[in-house]
């Protein structure tokens, strides 16, 4: 997996730089668009049987990286490629901060084929402690036991979101500190994991519904970041249930842990688009973060 390493980075990298055009623009369409065209073509470079697992849709519903759609040269190792070409795409439309292109990969079987739904999900930091039967617990109780692992305040970061009121309602009755963000499911998972500029990260749990994708890719990070996470697909009908039964999911009600979702295995590499924790491009030098086993969260400037 090292050895593809820098064809995924590179990848990542000219997404980011393809999707610039439309920055502002206010076509989030156009814009995801030129990032799927761009990501697609760098994987053709790699050394590898890759076949996409969580991608732009089912086959009949896009022209590229669609689920099972094969990538790479056709030899050497059997990948498994999880992609959000442009993770934030409203954000990229607007010329908001914090857009993202985004990949995980590991060995064949090593990702969840996760369906286009919502996922329950709960994701700790290094010395926080979650299982799957938090899911189930009533959730003031799991953040007591949080509060009780927590250095000072526990931190706790979420999608602004009307569904989560009730998870509003139980931070604030634990007196615990609330971070609401409007888009970012994956960075804001990862960032119970990475320091910031205090140099621990900013902070303690995420908590809420989001992306069951997004979840995938985020399990890929937090593996090699010393977090936890617990999750649950959620479905809204019997059309969301027959997609997930499609991709090979027998029991729907079934509690992933992070290991289920990703193998140790994973990496994600992610790359900056409008800026935040990673910039945009500038100069046509791409602010590219990777997360690997073996060398935790790298940055750097690759050129494109």
């Amino acid at each position: 997996m090292k050895a593809l390493t820098p064809y995924v980075e590179r990848a990542c990298a000219h997404a980011a730089l393809a999707c610039q055009p439309w920055v502002g623009q206010g076509d989030k369409d156009a814009a995801d668009a030129a990032a799927v065209e761009a990501m697609r073509a760098r994987f053709a470079d790699a050394p590898m049987k890759g076949r996409i697992v969580i991608g732009e849709g089912e086959r009949d519903e896009a022209p590229m990286l669609y689920i099972g759609e094969a990538v790479g040269g056709g030899e050497g190792p059997a990948v498994d490629i999880a992609v959000d070409p442009l993770e934030g795409t409203t954000l990229a439309a607007e010329g908001r901060p914090g857009a993202l292109c985004v990949a995980a990969f590991a060995p064949r079987g090593g990702l969840l084929h996760a369906p286009d739904v919502y996922m329950q999900k709960l994701v700790v930091g290094p010395g926080f402690t979650v299982d799957a039967d938090d899911l189930d617990r009533p959730l003031i109780e799991v953040l007591k036991r949080l509060s009780a692992q927590a250095q000072d305040r526990l931190r706790v970061v979420m999608l602004d979101r009307p569904r989560h009121a009730a998870i509003v309602q139980a931070v604030e009755a634990v007196g615990a500190d609330l971070c609401r963000i409007d888009e970012g499911d994956v960075m804001g998972a990862l960032q119970t994991c990475l320091p910031d500029q205090s140099g621990r990260p900013p902070f303690d749990a995420y908590i809420g519904s989001g992306g069951a994708p997004e979840g995938v890719l985020a399990a890929a990070g937090l593996q090699a970041l010393g977090g936890s996470m617990v999750g649950r697909l959620l479905f809204r009908d019997d059309a969301e249930r027959g997609r997930a039964e499609a991709l090979g999911i027998g029991d729907l009600n079934q509690a992933y842990s992070l290991d289920d979702l990703a193998s140790a295995q994973a990496r994600l590499v992610l790359a900056g688009v409008t800026g935040e924790i990673l910039a945009g491009p500038v100069d046509r030098k791409v602010d590219v973060l990777t997360i690997a086993p073996e060398s935790g969260a790298t940055r750097q400037l690759i050129s494109v």
